[in-house]
């Protein structure tokens, strides 16, 4: 490629993301970076302009599970970096190409603790899969090249750009990088007999599916693959919109509380494929699904990174290939004849149906489960369905059903806050698409300022903002293992629909479950961005049967 003419490095910067095909990125603006701001200014880069680091990097976590491609964020040194930590940390865990840009002192002030200085490599060394300062513009390409590189490949993941503030003003007459794709590793035409050999031994099979590097076409021909060989389908915590829920063979997800018959499954299974997830503390139920170092069962483990192999269950047939690779490579395989398991798939998808069909009766008014049934049918099945963490979760992944790839946007990691950001960037990203957003009380406050930016470029996603005045999750154990001993759990909210209309948008409060359908289709109508602010019983604090707070709030 040819060598460019002479440009500052903030130029070079965004010359090289706009070579990688990035079409927005998010950010805090700061005068660590104001050279790369300045390059922004004459680029195709949609900026969107947020108003929190860590409202902003969820949006590029989330930007990075809707496309595949990472999500890219711009925030300034020190306060601004550790804001932003939260969206690297979900990234991580949550197996989801990103990049974070940081600005960083001047290099001739660097060890002197100036102002807002950190040492990124040591802030994010354990929390992103690489973190590297640019110290001469001329090595831009190069290390953005790698860093795009590094964020796709293997088992995605965050990375940590460090641009000190002189380097983006000096210049440099260098080339672009060109555009990058990631190695896909691919199953051995041996494995894959393996697979189908395993399976014509088999007596009671499953297949989970989770993590990332999948597409569209891959899910739909797991579930092919799935149909011809008759096997259960499960998905690991959430990751549901990995199948559609309404195919035939789906036996539900394994999360926080999965439920017993599809557990039953597991533990009676002899043969478990697992494509792209890790099995970790959510979806193991604190690793008590299988047996560590050797699981009982005989796993088959397909994953694109080669040290989640091994890393913590033992598999009888370790495969090192993404999901979409693994996917293509069983497109044409079939059993050789009639399976042991037959009619297997179909129970337990009439098992999945059972066990979400019907809401529980909560103390209370509003009636939470019956809202997420009404919404289950409501939502067109492209709707995209965000939220954070907190027992309010609960009720969306026992009740809602996902149709769609990627319309599941919620992290692994638990991280609160979530839902709010990822919405809007969902939002940005797909403006056709119907997007809510759920949030409990404590989650929404802790990134609600995200929904100026909402506001700001008319993205009229619906929050679903679910208030007990309690933080629900740390209530319900704190009254497991300290009854009647309530201390840091009680909150003292404002009035959510009024903060909505004080922003620019539409906002409504619920307190009966028959108020919620009407007041939902006038948020949607509204065309602005919406609250419902639902109030809830604090003592309806679990979707599931057996427990009621001791006391009241």
């Amino acid at each position: 490629m040819s060598i460019r003419n002479t440009r500052t490095g903030g130029q070079i910067l965004i010359d090289q993301l706009v070579a990688q095909g990035v079409e927005r990125v998010t950010c805090v603006p700061g005068e660590s970076y104001l050279a790369a701001l300045d390059a922004l200014h004459d680029s195709p880069i949609d900026v969107m302009i947020c108003r929190a680091e860590g409202g902003a990097a969820m949006m590029a976590e989330a930007y990075g599970k809707l496309t595949g491609r990472p999500g890219v964020c711009f925030v300034t040194r020190g306060p601004g970096a550790t804001n932003a930590s939260h969206g690297v940390h979900i990234a991580m865990q949550d197996s989801t190409p990103m990049i974070l840009f940081v600005g960083q002192v001047d290099t001739g002030m660097r060890e002197r603790e100036a102002f807002q200085e950190l040492d990124y490599k040591a802030v994010f060394g354990t929390m992103a899969k690489w973190a590297v300062e640019i110290d001469r513009p001329d090595r831009i390409p190069e290390l953005v090249a790698r860093a795009f590189r590094v964020a796709m490949q293997g088992r995605p993941g965050p990375v940590v750009v460090s641009l000190p503030e002189n380097m983006l003003t000096e210049t440099a007459a260098v080339a672009d990088a060109m555009r990058i794709e990631p190695a896909v590793s691919w199953p051995a035409p041996a494995d894959v007999a393996r697979v189908s050999a395993m399976l014509a031994s088999a007596k009671a099979p499953l297949v989970i599916l989770g993590g990332s590097r999948w597409t569209d076409d891959a899910t739909k021909s797991i579930a092919r693959f799935a149909e011809r060989f008759d096997l259960p389908v499960a998905t690991s915590f959430r990751r549901a919109s990995l199948i559609d829920a309404d195919h035939s063979h789906y036996a539900g997800d394994l999360g926080i509380g999965p439920s017993p018959g599809l557990k039953a499954r597991i533990d009676n299974a002899d043969v478990i494929l697992l494509i792209g997830g890790r099995m970790s503390e959510m979806p193991s139920s604190s690793y008590t699904l299988f047996d560590i170092p050797t699981p009982q069962q005989k796993l088959i483990h397909v994953h694109p990174g080669s040290e989640e192999l091994g890393r913590i269950y033992q598999p009888a047939l370790a495969i090192q290939a993404t999901p979409a690779a693994f996917a293509a490579a069983v497109e044409t395989l079939k059993p050789a004849g009639s399976v042991a398991w037959k009619g297997e798939a179909a129970k337990a998808h009439s098992d999945y149906l059972a066990w979400t069909e019907k809401a529980r009766e909560l103390p209370g008014h509003f009636q939470y489960g019956q809202v997420m049934t009404w919404l289950r049918d409501r939502l067109p099945k492209d709707a995209i369905v965000c939220n954070g963490a907190g027992n309010y979760a609960g009720w969306i992944h026992r009740h809602h059903r996902f149709h769609s790839f990627a319309s599941q946007l919620a992290p692994t990691s638990g991280s609160m806050g979530y839902g709010v950001p990822a919405a809007v960037l969902a939002k940005r990203q797909y403006p056709d698409r119907i997007v809510v957003a759920f949030a409990g009380d404590g989650c929404f406050l802790m990134n609600g300022q995200e929904f100026a930016t909402a506001v700001q470029y008319d993205a009229p996603l619906v929050v679903i903002v679910v208030d007990n005045s309690q933080y629900g999750t740390i209530r319900m154990h704190q009254e497991r293992d300290y009854p009647g001993r309530v201390v840091g759990t009680q909150l003292k909210n404002p009035d959510f629909a009024m903060y909505a209309k004080a922003f620019g948008g539409h906002g409504e409060r619920v307190e009966r479950t028959e108020e919620f359908a009407p007041a939902f289709e006038r948020a949607l109508a509204s065309g602005k961005p919406s609250i419902l602010h639902c109030i809830i019983d604090p003592r309806a604090i679990s979707v599931g049967k057996d427990f009621v707070p001791a006391v009241k709030a």
